[in-house]
């Protein structure tokens, strides 16, 4: 099209990243404070709200579904509760925009519905498979329609009564679960959620906090159906930690940075969400956890992240989902780690916001980087990045913000820079990471390009 641009970041060595920032708040515990102060009575206050593209397309769901929501100052929300059944239809398709998180953990709440429903995304969500919780809503008796291969959009017929079910997911997924166990808020008897490797607990915690029976340890939670009993999420204020999946791109850099010595202030340090903590440390990260506390449900803690000469090592399986949406920033520490360093058991990486495991694969090997790609993970082989000074390298993120980000980091460690190309989709979930970057130490700027 005619007169559009691309945003590109030009990227080089910079240097070593030092004093104490805060990353802003959590998208996961922000998306699902939005939803459950929206089903809940009463007014909740949100503090610590992710100003994100992904969080504010979840607030502006739940406000053309009939819930007032107002924002009194950045990073805060106050939410008008309308209730388990006081949602609105929509006479509009209602857009996710890049939020997966988002569109699966809607499908569950809008399942249980008496009006139908359309759920859109952008161009990047619409290729993102939703089978995974069409299939097992379905089993509960919901009614959803998608596109072939289970693609956005998502068509929800209302007026379906929600039966409980008892389900073993087949792929550990922790927004599989939070839709089943949302649409368990409208279902008749306890709704069973197992998993193969136990995932993040946000929703667990969260509904706990307003007040919902639950029941919850790794790997199995247990809710108790609304349909036809008496119970009620109830009003509560949430205190929204920093992201930890933000904090994890200066966590790596920190790392391979020569002389950074840098801290992050209340990170969130939810034990489902660290696996990348204990792989970095396996391949001997310095990392310092500080001032451990615990706020508005969930644990938190000052990182002081310090360099130091990481190695190669099997990451373990048990690891993987803890660690998720870590793997871009991971694949970096692993090309800066002396030997190889072998990742297995991450197919979900194919099904994110891009194809992680190609594109990972194919930056680093564009930057000299040894990667043999398999079908469900990786083996780099650590070295220093090799010269790029004859040939304009560019970094294709495919639109995939943590691609972007971790592209960046491998910049800082190259003597000649190269182009992080359409990095447009940071906003959604890293609003400000150019200005916090550079101020601790990345070289990087915004540079645009014709489409």
């Amino acid at each position: 099209m005619s007169g559009m641009v691309r945003k590109d970041w030009i990227v080089g060595r910079g240097r070593p990243l030092t004093g104490s920032i805060r990353v802003p708040g959590d998208k996961s515990v922000s998306h699902r404070a939005i939803m459950l102060a929206s089903l809940a009575e009463g007014v909740s206050r949100i503090d610590g709200f992710l100003e994100g593209e992904d969080t504010r397309a979840t607030a502006a769901v739940f406000q053309r579904l009939g819930v007032k929501i107002e924002a009194p100052s950045p990073q805060s929300r106050i939410v008008h509760g309308v209730g388990l059944r006081g949602l609105r239809a929509s006479a509009d398709a209602l857009d996710c925009g890049n939020a997966g998180t988002g569109m699966r953990l809607l499908a569950g709440v809008l399942a249980g519905q008496a009006f139908d429903s359309i759920l859109v995304g952008d161009a990047s969500l619409s290729k993102r498979p939703m089978r995974r919780v069409i299939d097992p809503l379905a089993k509960m008796g919901a009614s959803i329609d998608s596109e072939a291969g289970g693609l956005p959009p998502l068509r929800i017929r209302g007026g379906h009564a929600l039966q409980s079910i008892d389900y073993e997911l087949p792929v550990a997924s922790a927004q599989v679960k939070s839709a089943l166990l949302l649409a368990g808020l409208y279902a008749h008897g306890d709704t069973v959620v197992r998993e193969p490797h136990p995932t993040r607990d946000y929703t667990e915690r969260m509904l706990s906090a307003f007040g919902w029976p639950i029941e919850f340890e790794p790997g199995i939670a247990r809710i108790r159906g609304g349909a036809g009993n008496a119970h009620a999420l109830r009003a509560t204020d949430v205190h929204v930690p920093a992201d930890f999946s933000s904090a994890a791109f200066f966590i790596v850099a920190a790392s391979v940075i020569p002389g950074s010595d840098l801290t992050l202030e209340a990170v969130g340090m939810n034990p489902r969400r660290i696996g990348l903590l204990q792989a970095l440390r396996r391949m001997g990260a310095d990392i310092e956890e500080t001032n451990a506390r615990t706020q508005g449900g969930e644990a938190v803690a000052d990182l002081r992240v310090r360099a130091t000469r990481l190695r190669g090592i099997d990451v373990p399986e048990a690891i993987v989902p803890d660690m998720i949406d870590e793997f871009p920033a991971l694949f970096v520490a692993a090309a800066c780690a002396d030997g190889a360093t072998k990742i297995t058991g991450a197919a979900e990486l194919r099904v994110k916001e891009s194809d992680r495991l190609a594109t990972m694969s194919a930056a680093l090997r564009a930057l000299g980087i040894r990667v043999d790609e398999s079908d469900d993970g990786a083996v780099i082989h650590g070295s220093a990045f090799a010269s790029q000074a004859d040939v304009p390298v560019v970094i294709d993120s495919h639109g995939d913000h943590r691609i972007a980000m971790a592209a960046a980091i491998a910049g800082q460690c190259c003597d000649n820079g190269f182009t992080v190309g359409d990095i447009a989709n940071v906003a959604t979930s890293f609003p400000g990471f150019e200005d916090l970057a550079r101020s601790v130490g990345f070289s990087l700027r915004e540079s645009t390009a014709p489409r």
